[in-house]
């Protein structure tokens, strides 16, 4: 089973995430699980998988019995979305290379990231306390980043979820690497 969330849209030749980067097919990965309200813009959730587990899934996941069905308007913006994936891949070349300065910046900054390819950078700091006081201070400072703390995370692994876009310019990027890193640099000195 794959929980391809961060890897849809942005990861393979294609966009066809982390199997199609790994050349990994069905039979190899038999359950696939995705979102759409990352790389495909709109949102919901699903699983594939063989007909039995689908059809077991139909019957037996109280989430899916008692939801409403994605509206109409949701899935063609959906297919519209996949169909962009698709073709365009300038989008994934451009968040791709984004994704290699923040990762080098932040590097060279001495940042404390997590391992990630795709555009959900970790930044591991550590303390709950610590990770809402950075998030409130970047966004005094302009930038929306998401502290993460347990229970989501570990007890002792809070970290900054940094989210980048293809509509992010290299400006972008540097200014937060720079927002981040005096942060840092005031944190160590205290």
């Amino acid at each position: 089973m794959v929980d391809d969330a961060h890897g849809l849209g942005v990861l393979g030749a294609h966009g066809g995430g982390s199997l199609e980067q790994q050349g990994l097919d069905a039979l190899q990965a038999p359950i696939l699980i995705g979102t759409l309200g990352k790389a495909f813009g709109t949102f919901g959730a699903f699983v594939a998988g063989d007909a039995v587990l689908i059809e077991y899934l139909v019957q037996r996941a109280r989430t899916y019995i008692y939801t409403t069905a994605v509206p109409p308007a949701i899935a063609a913006a959906t297919r519209a979305a996949l169909r962009l994936v698709r073709s365009e891949g300038w989008r994934r070349e451009r968040l791709c290379a984004l994704v290699q300065r923040f990762r080098a910046a932040a590097t060279a900054h001495g940042l404390p990231l997590l391992a990630s390819a795709t555009p959900i950078q970790p930044l591991l700091l550590g303390d709950a306390a610590l990770a809402l006081r950075t998030a409130q201070r970047l966004e005094e400072l302009g930038f929306m980043v998401s502290a993460i703390r347990p229970p989501t995370v570990p007890r002792g692994t809070a970290r900054l979820r940094i989210t980048l876009c293809a509509a992010h310019r290299d400006q972008d990027v540097d200014a937060l690497v720079a927002a981040l890193a005096g942060l840092h640099a005031q944190r160590s000195a205290a």
